[in-house]
């Protein structure tokens, strides 16, 4: 379970302010308006932006002073933070560690988890040489091979085409779901988060309401998200 307790993150000088639980091996969905502190939630959880007030577990550890490598968390982001000299063994080879020369056990569990996303035959590509889509698909297998038990995806799929955003989606929480990971997902799509969570959190002007089922949430939103669904 990830405790929120009264925990207030602060990105710059806009503050985030959060008090709930999120219960472990759900799927939640974080959505609101623009600018209203989702990617700011996933970063203090993430541990990217500084806590200033409250307490924060996982599953009744404190992680709130815990440096960001060393938290339970692994991090999709927009831009798929893949380096672009390095081929795509390479770039998911390092979430097992700095070595871009993994031993035969290592390789293996590389390999593996590039099948498993769908680039097989692509692992001596640089991402130059991928579509988007591919590009995705590697940044997401270096996510599930870092073996964390959050997995959080602040809209990593956003610049792709609908039909293949969909397609990424389902397959990113199909894999962290069979994995037993914790998934907590930005979107902007009311659809995505019908479609794959469990709950919805809520952000409205710096503060995230407590998950609801997710068919509830849209059915009956709180006032603060009546405009921004309608």
């Amino acid at each position: 379970m990830l405790t929120l307790d009264k925990v207030t993150f602060m990105n710059g000088g806009f503050p985030l302010s959060a008090d709930f639980t999120i219960d472990a091996h759900s799927v939640v969905a974080v959505i609101g308006p623009s600018g209203a502190g989702k990617s700011t939630l996933l970063g203090g959880i993430a541990g990217f932006h500084e806590q200033v007030a409250g307490r924060l577990t996982w599953r009744g550890a404190a992680i709130g002073a815990v440096p960001p490598a060393q938290r339970p968390v692994a991090m999709l982001f927009q831009d798929n933070n893949l380096f672009p000299h390095l081929t795509v063994f390479q770039n998911v080879a390092l979430a097992l560690g700095p070595s871009l020369r993994p031993d035969a056990g290592a390789r293996a569990r590389i390999m593996d988890m590039l099948a498993q996303v769908g680039l097989e035959g692509l692992a001596e590509r640089k991402p130059a040489a991928l579509s988007g889509g591919q590009q995705s698909r590697a940044a997401l297998a270096r996510a599930l091979l870092q073996d964390r038990d959050l997995m959080l995806m602040d809209e990593p799929f956003s610049a792709l085409g609908p039909a293949l955003k969909d397609r990424m989606l389902d397959l990113s929480v199909e894999l962290a779901k069979a994995a037993g990971r914790t998934v907590v997902m930005v979107t902007h799509d009311p659809d995505d988060a019908v479609r794959v969570a469990d709950t919805i959190v809520g952000v409205a002007a710096g503060r995230a309401f407590a998950p609801q089922p997710a068919q509830d949430f849209l059915r009956n939103p709180p006032e603060a998200f009546i405009d921004y669904l309608s």
